[in-house]
């Protein structure tokens, strides 16, 4: 069930929201012990919060589209009096005083939460394999990794856990996951959507946005947490859209599998009135490279304060923040330098075509023992974005042979993000249709 159409139920009296929470729940209690999408599950809260949804439905108080509608979030995100782990046994006490504004925007909105999702450890990867709080797995293939950081968002939606659940995106975290499982998830323009109350990561790349199962879901998840408004048009349309597909580095090292899948979209983009064009894209090793520096440099310096507690670490991010400090302060600055370099040559690019389109990454999900050296192939196509800072959006567009989902990337200019997500839902209708 989508929140479209859940909301409209909600709406008609033909369920309520106590109803679907305990829906969400019950799968919650079958499913989590094998897929560890959650850390904390909050239901006598969420029932409690439904009850009073419920309430404000009957007196004729119904807020908006999730007013009623049970969602998750990724435990990185501060919640008002229950633990926020960050995945990580260092942050294993931390109880927030107050929520993260996205959080509070979201309650405003009427959500019901039944709790936190199962992360990579301190949001620094992109298996969700966890030492702490066990592995994330694939809802579609459980012996496959759900991808990271916000694995456990991705699967608390594709699994039917939960309708809408959130996430963050420091170099992939929200796009890697949803194309590894089969969702809908936007990395908004930086800015855009708040990251007070989020646990950082990389303070110039940490981006904050929603995991849902459809465009239009991702839309309602969008607005409540930016607070303004990006409902999709009732008919989107690609009539006239330019789309740039490049034919350098985005295409070059794919799964077969993959790359049939989003050349069957760009096809279908096509009949449904776009215009493809074939464009040259910057230098994307570079700035592939200049992600993973401004990162090492960023994350190591936040979390030295606790470095000397190495034994409660992960080995994989232990060994990432180690490298951190050994970077010099001229490669940080340098990386910085060549970031605007890159923000004024895709701006430029943008210019000459209205999107993006590439795969979101080059395989489907790995299984979760071979997953221990896929992390710099995995998010080649999406981390730098989150150096430039523009609004791409990840859906899926397919499967492979053995059935695991295959991502679609949508990259727009910033702070186009509401007709990114028209074109993505005309889309979406292509290749439904």
């Amino acid at each position: 069930m989508t929140i479209e159409e859940a909301s409209a139920a909600l709406a008609s009296g033909q369920s309520s929201s106590v109803e679907l929470t305990k829906g969400c729940l019950d799968r919650i209690a079958r499913r989590n012990s094998g897929l560890s999408a959650f850390i904390t599950v909050t239901a006598e809260d969420a029932l409690a919060r439904a009850e009073l949804m419920d309430r404000e439905i009957a007196d004729g108080d119904m807020r908006g589209p999730l007013h009623g509608i049970p969602i998750a979030h990724k435990d990185n995100i501060f919640t008002r009096g229950i633990r926020t782990t960050s995945g990580s046994r260092v942050l294993i006490d931390e109880e927030p005083a107050a929520d993260a504004e996205i959080v509070a925007r979201l309650y405003e909105a009427g959500a019901v939460v039944v709790g936190k999702t199962n992360m990579h450890e301190l949001a620094y990867g992109i298996t969700s394999i966890n030492p702490h709080y066990g592995t994330v797995r694939n809802p579609r293939d459980s012996r496959c990794i759900a991808g990271g950081s916000s694995g456990g968002s991705a699967v608390a939606v594709a699994d039917g856990m939960c309708l809408l659940a959130s996430g963050t995106d420091t170099g992939g975290s929200l796009r890697i996951p949803a194309s590894f499982c089969g969702v809908v998830a936007i990395k908004p323009t930086y800015g855009l959507v708040s990251r007070a109350g989020i646990q950082p990561l990389g303070l110039t790349l940490d981006h904050a946005g929603p995991l849902a199962a459809t465009v239009r879901d991702a839309a309602i998840g969008l607005s409540a947490m930016a607070g303004r408004d990006f409902a999709v048009e009732h008919e989107p349309s690609l009539n006239g859209v330019m789309i740039g597909v490049p034919e350098n580095f985005f295409f070059d090292d794919l799964d077969p599998d993959v790359d049939r899948a989003v050349k069957r979209a760009i096809d279908k983009c096509e009949r449904a009135g776009a215009h493809v064009e074939r464009v040259t894209v910057p230098d994307m090793n570079l700035l592939n490279t200049v992600s993973r520096a401004i990162l090492m440099g960023e994350s190591a310096a936040l979390f030295e304060p606790v470095a000397d507690r190495r034994a409660e670490f992960g080995e994989d991010v232990l060994a990432l923040l180690d490298q951190g400090k050994l970077l010099s302060a001229s490669a940080y600055v340098n990386a910085q330098r060549l970031r605007t370099e890159f923000i004024e040559l895709f701006r430029g690019l943008l210019r000459t075509v209205d999107y993006l389109l590439t795969p979101t990454t080059p395989t489907a999900a790995a299984r979760v023992e071979n997953a221990a050296d896929i992390r710099i192939r995995t998010t080649s196509l999406v981390r730098g974005i989150n150096v430039i800072g523009f609004p791409a959006l990840s859906m899926p567009c397919g499967r492979t042979g053995d059935g695991l989902p295959v991502g679609l990337q949508l990259i727009g200019a910033p702070w186009r993000d509401a007709e990114l997500l028209n074109v993505a839902a005309a889309l979406e209708d292509a290749l439904a249709a």
